[in-house]
């Protein structure tokens, strides 16, 4: 029986072992990531089936990590941890994009109980989706999961980080896309050289959308890039 990959993201470190030592035993697969910006990159880096992960913590709280991460990942299950309990943060929390709520303390057969019914409802999702989706640009359609881009009848095939650049826009347009976030899930690291790599992505991406003189790809200087169509 495969199991269940989970990122955990919790600072309290004798929390984080004894839930992993008490998983990793059952049908879990678990990693530990010890504030939110470890988090994030683990994240980018392992593709888990669900994230576990604290409010409260150092450097970036969940809520922020779940944030970003939803900016180009709307599926992944997020459980949230917390001794805080009061319904604006229980609001907050599925508002951003969590899935469940899980108060501290709690007992570990009701967190496996809650992983796995979040996997199973992922997993079903999953094959649900699994026809490509097609998006509306002005008036080009684009299609991430082929890989292509059509105007006017006339069909062009985009390389696989064209299309995963542009997809992340169509998901969030009118919205800011981290120019770190694509870099880490892309290109792995987010160092100058990957940085001036993807800028000339974009002007690619810009050039193939030309036709359309509504679409801008706008650079938010020292944040991002948005798609802008009017």
């Amino acid at each position: 029986m495969e199991k269940i990959r989970v990122l955990l993201v919790e600072d309290e470190q004798t929390l984080a072992m004894i839930i992993k030592d008490t998983l990793d035993v059952q049908c879990f697969d678990i990693q530990i990531a010890k504030n939110g910006e470890e988090g994030f990159r683990l994240f980018c880096e392992l593709h888990p089936e669900v994230l576990v992960t604290d409010v409260m913590m150092p450097k970036m709280d969940g809520f922020e990590l779940v944030k970003r991460i939803r900016q180009t990942d709307k599926h992944t299950p997020v459980l949230f941890l917390t001794a805080r309990s009061a319904m604006d943060d229980v609001v907050q929390g599925f508002e951003i994009g969590g899935t469940d709520y899980l108060k501290k303390p709690f007992g570990m057969q009701e967190l496996m109980v809650r992983i796995k019914a979040l996997a199973k409802r992922a997993f079903v999702q999953e094959q649900t989706d699994k026809q490509p989706d097609w998006y509306d640009i002005g008036k080009y359609k684009f299609n991430p999961t082929l890989q292509r881009l059509l105007f006017a009848g006339k069909e062009e095939v985009l390389s696989f980080r064209e299309s995963e650049i542009l997809k992340r826009l169509c998901m969030n347009e009118n919205q800011v896309v981290n120019t770190q976030n694509i870099l880490l899930e892309l290109w792995g690291d987010d160092t100058f050289f990957n940085s001036r790599s993807l800028h000339v992505f974009i002007t690619k991406i810009r050039h193939k959308l030309s036709k359309d003189s509504h679409i801008q790809i706008v650079n938010v200087r020292g944040i991002g890039y948005k798609l802008i169509t009017e």
